[in-house]
């Protein structure tokens, strides 16, 4: 059988946008550069695979034969960008050649048989947990910044841990993220009943999964959510995302957190202290970005030193009673964490001149952020 249909441009272009990331990761197998074209009754499955993540898109078409193809998907994506039609017309001729009508334009582009692209996972449908989009958006907002990349060779950093937890009968997601030098945590209260959601021991979502994860939840009001050993599964009415799970110990953040006392709180203007940091990061050292911070009653200096170009100092005050630290840190990490919070003041923790630095405040509920030192 051989496909044949008209789609609306707009539907079209939204739905192969929606893969682009999935596909656009280089790779030695040609088939997962493409995207899986798949006729129903409803209209059209779009389908896109990196054998870690997978996504899968019902779109309204208007089906004249059924058939299954595979086409390349930057280029088909660009087709359609470039399209001045509203309707696209789509028709497969011999060995998965495929024929595109756009109002005057006809292109001739080669396909791959659909019998080659890999098989979408099955899972349960009967273990799913409804959760409102936004809360999963709002807590990777918070932590995705501290993943690790992928040149990390614990590669158990270069994933999130997720975890639920019921407190006091409030039901509770949370993230954590490290990329070994610094440690972001994020909770929020949902409305779903936890305990309906079985997670794993230790569910580890590569980055990859976690950025797929936060786009499937922009735009809509409400997921579905399931966890299998070696998957998170998410869906709605129209699509389908399916992450693999990571295995691995994920460090012990808790033990982490709980080695800050807080007992000596730095109180600090944000903003005023983030655009001091942005200055003084233009006088660091380009692969660790170190500056020193001394600490004492009413007052931070901030000051950086680069041997080609010179050095910067700047001062900012705090609300403070301790003794007086001198410390160096990473300025970046500073500044990505400030960047995500939305506070007008930020309260900072650290016990000695050796400490690590937590950063949280009052209005960024759920939110903590602890950054290590660095020698000076």
């Amino acid at each position: 059988m051989t496909l044949s249909c008209n789609i609306s441009k707009n539907i079209f272009f939204e739905g192969l946008n929606a893969l682009q990331n999935i596909t656009s990761k280089k790779t030695t197998i040609a088939i997962l550069s493409n995207i899986l074209i798949e006729s129903s009754d409803e209209g059209l499955f779009l389908t896109a695979t990196d054998l870690e993540v997978g996504l899968r898109i019902k779109v309204p078409a208007e089906i004249i034969e059924h058939g299954s193809l595979t086409l390349p998907s930057k280029k088909i994506y660009e087709i359609v960008r470039e399209s001045g039609s509203t309707l696209i017309n789509i028709n497969e001729t011999e060995n998965s050649w495929v024929e595109i009508q756009a109002g005057q334009s006809l292109y001739n582009l080669a396909g791959m048989p659909s019998t080659e692209f890999p098989e979408f996972p099955e899972f349960n449908e009967e273990t799913f947990v409804s959760f409102e989009a936004h809360v999963f958006s709002e807590i990777i907002d918070k932590i995705i910044y501290s993943i690790a990349t992928e040149q990390e060779n614990n590669y158990v950093l270069t994933s999130i841990l997720f975890e639920a937890e019921k407190k006091e009968n409030i039901s509770y997601l949370r993230m954590i993220s490290s990329d070994g030098h610094r440690l972001s945590i994020m909770e929020k209260a949902v409305n779903t009943d936890i305990e309906k959601l079985t997670l794993n021991p230790t569910t580890l979502i590569p980055k990859k999964g976690v950025q797929e994860l936060k786009k499937f939840c922009e735009n809509r009001d409400n997921i579905y959510l399931s966890c299998e050993k070696e998957k998170l599964v998410i869906k709605d009415e129209n699509a389908i995302l399916i992450i693999g799970l990571k295995e691995g110990e994920f460090p012990p953040y808790r033990a982490i957190v709980n080695a800050v006392q807080l007992q000596e709180k730095i109180q600090i203007n944000r903003i005023p202290f983030l655009e001091a940091l942005k200055r003084i990061n233009l006088f660091t050292e380009e692969i660790y970005h170190t500056i020193q911070l001394e600490i004492t009653d009413g007052k931070i200096i901030l000051s950086s030193q680069n041997a080609d170009i010179g050095n910067a100092k700047d001062e900012q005050p705090i609300v403070y009673n301790g003794e007086s630290l001198i410390l160096g840190f990473n300025c970046r990490f500073f500044i990505e964490t400030l960047q995500v919070m939305g506070c007008d003041c930020v309260n900072a923790y650290i016990n000695s001149n050796k400490s690590p630095c937590l950063l949280k405040s009052d209005f960024d509920e759920g939110f903590l952020s602890i950054i290590m030192p660095m020698q000076i």
